[in-house]
């Protein structure tokens, strides 16, 4: 039985990940900061993790036991949409940790699990962290995002070796309670676009910023 690790499981893309991987026979290990009832009521093995916490995301791997298939790095925040104050500064910090670099420190560490399956490990990205296709505003989720994209570029050279594949996939705008009730597509419909790009992904793709459908993404 596969084994999949997804991040910010208790709504949204990250539960529907959850619910999808779940129903098709997959071990499904969801992570969040606390559950949820839509969570709970698929019975799956879930584990505590706040992402903003640097020091429960450098210890969260020696949880893990045996090979890991796959790695979706789901978390994050679109919080703060300003800069104009002190408090929105400390709230892009936060949003930094939880958005860039816990999910950068958690696919190094997962590393030996994935080249163990030779996995894959897939951040979930957005078009709004392109420099290429900047439409301005949310300066503190592009560059979150942004520093997404280089973190885990980064890390593909690191995995390419071992046998792990990365990616970076954008899910298009969600009606979650992130994308709001105006968006263009269900989570449903992007989780299950993104599944089957996941599943059609080889080595020779690791590095690449892709949309759903396959499409590349300007960095």
């Amino acid at each position: 039985m596969p084994t999949v690790l997804i991040t910010g499981a208790n709504r949204g893309i990250g539960v529907e990940f959850a619910r999808q991987y779940s129903t098709d026979g997959w071990d499904v290990i969801a992570t969040a900061r606390q559950s949820s009832p839509e969570l709970d009521q698929l019975k799956l093995r879930i584990e505590t993790l706040d992402l903003s916490d640097a020091d429960a995301v450098a210890a969260f791997p020696r949880r893990i036991d045996g090979p890991l298939n796959l790695f979706i790095a789901n978390a994050g925040t679109n919080q703060p949409m300003n800069t104009a104050s002190a408090g929105d500064a400390r709230d892009w910090q936060v949003m930094m940790m939880t958005n860039a670099i816990a999910p950068y420190q958690l696919g190094c560490a997962l590393l030996p699990k994935l080249a163990e399956a030779r996995g894959k490990a897939i951040a979930i990205s957005s078009g709004m962290g392109s420099i290429g296709d900047n439409g301005g505003g949310w300066v503190p989720y592009r560059t979150s995002k942004a520093a997404l994209n280089m973190a885990w570029s980064s890390l593909a050279m690191e995995a390419k070796p071992r046998g792990v594949t990365c990616v970076l996939l954008s899910p298009g705008w969600v009606k979650t309670r992130m994308g709001g009730a105006g968006a263009e597509i269900t989570s449903e419909e992007s989780v299950g676009d993104m599944r089957a790009l996941i599943d059609r992904l080889t080595l020779d793709d690791s590095g690449r910023f892709l949309r759903r459908n396959g499409s590349d993404l300007p960095w």
